[in-house]
């Protein structure tokens, strides 16, 4: 069964209806095994087929916990390459956390990036959910079957 993860940070509550949405979408995918998490060691990345991370932007940025797990994973080498991923968040005011996530997938782990990124401005209107649903089905219909 293809296993697809999700990775997310929240400070408000907003990026994690965002990412219980996203969960949503891709469990209508049959075929395909969904975790939910807020921390990953770099070892369960390489399990995964599918990678989707979520962050709030903060201070122009990534949230820390996001960004440590990316450096440990990059630290302990392990290989990404061709697998599919995705990013998604809300901010306050600016929201570049969610392409940055996304430079580092392509750029640095040779990921399979599904873009543009969903990036939502305070809390997720309805509307809005059902496009991190959509990211989340999208994502895991890339993996489905494998």
């Amino acid at each position: 069964m293809a296993k697809l993860l999700i990775l997310y940070d929240s400070q408000t509550g907003n990026t994690e209806r965002m990412a219980e949405a996203v969960a949503e979408g891709a469990r209508s995918v049959p075929g395909v095994e969904v975790e939910l998490k807020y921390y990953a060691r770099p070892e369960e990345l390489a399990e995964a087929d599918s990678i989707l991370f979520g962050s709030p932007t903060y201070y122009h940025e990534l949230t820390v916990p996001i960004k440590q797990v990316l450096e440990e994973t990059a630290k302990a080498g392990v290989k990404l390459e061709g697998k599919v991923g995705a990013a998604f968040g809300s901010y306050g005011w600016s929201g570049e956390a969610p392409e940055q996530i996304l430079e580092i997938l392509k750029n640095r782990f040779k990921m399979k990036t599904i873009e543009p990124p969903v990036s939502i401005l305070y809390e997720p209107k309805p509307e809005q959910l059902e496009e991190c649903r959509k990211l989340g089905k999208t994502a895991a219909e890339g993996i489905a079957g494998k």
